[in-house]
């Protein structure tokens, strides 16, 4: 089974990641977006017994739309450290791609964001 991974990632923009892939896809992604979609049973809530539970309402956190490290787990994914602490979203390849495809930014978005600096 072909496995697309990341060539490259980095962030251009304290508020922004790119990530480049195997395939030669490229994309840029709002950290603030990565954070939403956090794939960690806290962030998500968790199936239990066919029912899907949430553990609460999100609230803002001064640095939790800030990395602060991306540490590679064994060789399937990304470790995310955010800037108030939370640590436990793992982001597999696999979904870190399906995130790119489903939230990269459009060069006028990326144009909008460096015209408002």
């Amino acid at each position: 089974m072909f496995m697309l991974l990341p060539t490259s990632i980095h962030r251009p923009k304290p508020y922004l990641l790119h990530i480049e892939w195997s395939d030669g896809y490229a994309s840029s992604l709002l950290l603030e977006t990565m954070r939403d979609q956090c794939p960690c049973a806290a962030c998500q809530g968790e199936e239990i017994m066919g029912q899907k539970i949430s553990f609460g309402i999100k609230m803002f956190k001064p640095g939790m739309n800030e990395i602060t490290a991306l540490t590679p787990v064994g060789n399937y994914g990304l470790q995310a450290t955010w800037g108030d602490g939370h640590t436990t979203g793992i982001y597999t390849w696999q979904g870190l791609r399906a995130l790119c495809e489903t939230h990269a930014l459009t060069a006028q978005q990326l144009s909008d964001l460096e015209s408002k600096e």
